[in-house]
This record gives structure tokens, sequence and C-alpha cells, in this order.
């Protein structure tokens, strides 16, 4: 293992500080790296992952392609991250979605029938899927009910407000595409909260 991959593969293992050393190895065996640049997909619509990817670095958009040729964003990935269209990937049927690069990305990998036979063989991994499928369970609902809910200007805010970090990594393009709204209007909302 080198220098380098050690680095991402530990940034891959701080989000299991509970497992125990023979969790942690069954584990290692299979993890791989990929390094992704700009531009690039981990994953096409019509493809099965067969792979659960970390970002240890970089920015990945979440995308599909509606009937109007349009590429519709339905969100990001930052490192520290798992990118993956989860509910496709557990019953392993192929996704709908592209997740594109929007910068350079070190992806760390495990394949699908480790993380099954992780999760018959250690406790803790069965906890930590469990926790996975809650969390994307609840961005899913949270972005539903965003659309039920809230006003433009509210989904701005809460972005913002939850991912300030991102606002200088992502085009107002893709930014107004995630808001469901056209750019101009998100240019008009800016302006406005500028001026309040």
């Amino acid at each position: 293992m080198s220098k380098t991959s050690n680095k991402h593969f530990q940034l891959y293992f701080n989000q299991f500080e509970y497992a125990s050393n023979e969790e942690k190895d069954f584990i290692a065996k299979d993890l791989g790296l990929i390094t992704l640049k700009k531009g690039d997909c981990f994953l096409k619509a019509g493809k099965t992952q067969d792979k659960m990817g970390f970002i240890s670095e970089g920015l990945i958009r979440r995308f599909y392609i509606n009937e109007k040729g349009n590429k519709i964003t339905t969100g990001f990935t930052k490192e520290l991250e798992f990118v993956t269209d989860y509910p496709a990937f557990i019953r392993q049927i192929p996704t709908k979605y592209f997740l594109q690069c929007l910068e350079p990305t070190t992806i760390v990998t495990l394949p699908y029938q480790t993380i099954q036979d992780s999760y018959s063989k250690f406790k803790n991994s069965d906890t930590q899927g469990r926790l996975i499928a809650e969390k994307v369970l609840t961005i899913l609902s949270d972005r539903v009910e965003s659309f039920l809910f809230n006003t433009a200007e509210e989904r701005y805010l809460k972005f913002i407000s939850e991912n300030p970090d991102l606002l200088q990594r992502i085009s107002l393009t893709h930014l107004s595409s995630f808001l469901g709204i056209e750019r101009q209007s998100l240019s008009r909302i800016r302006k406005n909260i500028v001026q309040k």
C-alpha cells in the first residue's frame, strides 16, 4: 500500500472508528482507489454500481437527463461523504443517474459483495449499513418536502446555510437546476437577499 493510498484509506476508516481491527482487516483487503478528472463520471445512467464510493477529495454532481434532454441536478457529494445511488445500489439494479466530477476527485471503493459479507459477519457493519440507509432516506425525504413546502428563496437559504463551502465550488447553473428554478430567478433571489 503506497503512502498516498494509505492516506485515503485512513480517511475512509475514520468513518468507522468503532470497528474492530478484525473488521477493518476484512474490509481493507478489498478497498480500491480511483482518481477521476473533472468531467469524468463515477457512474452513468443504465449502469449498475457494483462498488460503494467514498470521496476522499473532490466534488461530484448527481443529475439525470429528462425527456427534453435537460440535465437536472439532484445533489452534490463532497469529500468525506459516500457517493452512490443508494436505492439502486442496495438492489443492484441500473441507476437512472449520472455521478459526474465537478473537480478532480479521489474515491475509495468497496465492492457490494464485501459490504454484504461484512453485514452478516460483523454486527457493527450491519449497524453502519442501517445508519447510511437512514441518512439517505432523510436526504431524499428532505428534498421532496422542500419542493412541497418551501419557496425557491427558502430552498436557496437552506442550501447556503447547510453548504456554505459549496457556493464557491459549484456553478449557478448547477445550483439553479438543483433548486428547481431558472438561473435568472436564482440571480433575482440572490439580489433580493443582498438588498434586504
